[in-house]
């Protein structure tokens, strides 16, 4: 650091260094950029830690996004079409739920049918003998 005659200070780098930072700068700008188009893109539904958590603790989707969703469980069930017991009984895993109750279910809290159900385990066809 220098300091000029009139008491500014001043630092001197390489022109590398300082290209490198404005590149750096640039990079910052058009990220930031991005996350706000994200941020301010008022179809995306945005979910919460505490749901995310609980999904990946393997929790059951039906409740969790049901809880989310601030649905009790009476409500859901009139809104997907399905009996109060029959959503208890997919809810506490007792049934998987057919495709079409989970449709329905899914349709009501505004998720996909993926996001209800775990992937289904398969074997390796190549290690599979």
């Amino acid at each position: 650091m220098c300091v000029t005659r009139d008491g500014e200070q001043r630092v001197e780098i390489p022109l590398v260094e300082y290209r490198a930072l404005l590149d750096a700068a640039d990079e910052d700008a058009v990220d930031a950029a991005i996350l706000r188009r994200i941020l301010d893109d008022p179809d995306q539904d945005w979910v919460p830690e505490d749901v995310v958590r609980r999904l990946a603790a393997g929790e059951n989707a039906v409740r969790v996004w049901r809880e989310h969703r601030g649905l009790k469980a009476c409500d859901l069930a009139a809104a997907a079409g399905i009996g109060r017991s029959y959503l208890s009984a997919i809810e506490t895993g007792r049934k998987p739920g057919s495709i079409n109750a989970l449709q329905g279910i899914a349709e009501a809290l505004g998720v996909t049918i993926d996001d209800l159900v775990e992937p289904a385990c398969t074997e390796d066809a190549g290690t599979a003998q």
